[in-house]
């Protein structure tokens, strides 16, 4: 680990901390509005890297990037700064890397896969190999390779395994059926 001065050390939280933001747009499901509000955490077992320009951080050891209900984790993050020391992309790594979030319907949103890039500058995340996202509820995605623009909320897959990109949509559960009001029968007439 890069030994730094106690004022780098807060410099390069607030780097970590700024990058993992864009983890959050990664994904409209996985980016519940508020999450963005709440305090960062970061922690890996080794950190090595400072915010400057056109640099590269890197995180390795049991990585987990959490915010409100955000969780990433993965064996090493690395975090691109660009020409003017701002984020331009996050890359986690893993077996798999991992996100978890709550959508803000409350829906559990899972996305796992060896890769999960975001790009800063163009709202693009990419997920790849062995890549999937699972919407509890709404359904999933798999594929060897898922691509989405934060921009547009268009997603797109690829696979080369056996050349087809797995999905399955469920249907929205009806509302419970209204219960039949209760009638009465008629009394019975005598005859006269």
């Amino acid at each position: 680990m890069t030994s730094m001065p106690p004022s780098r050390h807060a410099s390069a939280r607030f780097a970590l901390a700024i990058a993992a933001l864009g983890l959050l747009a990664a994904q409209p499901a996985l980016a519940r509005k508020s999450d963005r509000q709440q305090e960062m955490h970061v922690a890996a077992k080794n950190f090595d890297g400072f915010q400057k320009p056109n640099s590269v951080s890197t995180l390795t050891g049991n990585v987990v990037i959490s915010q409100g209900t955000l969780k990433a984790t993965g064996a090493q993050a690395k975090v691109y700064f660009d020409a003017d020391s701002q984020i331009s992309r996050v890359v986690i790594t893993g077996n798999p890397a991992h996100l978890e979030q709550l959508d803000d319907s409350g829906n559990l949103v899972l996305g796992d896969a060896a890769t999960l890039d975001y790009d800063n500058l163009k709202g693009i995340a990419v997920l790849s190999g062995n890549a999937s996202v699972t919407q509890k509820g709404r359904g999933d995605a798999r594929g060897d390779r898922l691509t989405y623009n934060t921009e547009t909320s268009e997603m797109t897959g690829e696979s080369g395994g056996d050349g087809l990109v797995h999905m399955t949509f469920k249907p929205k559960t009806p509302p419970p059926a209204a219960p039949a009001p209760a009638t009465s029968s008629p009394a019975p007439q005598g005859h006269p």
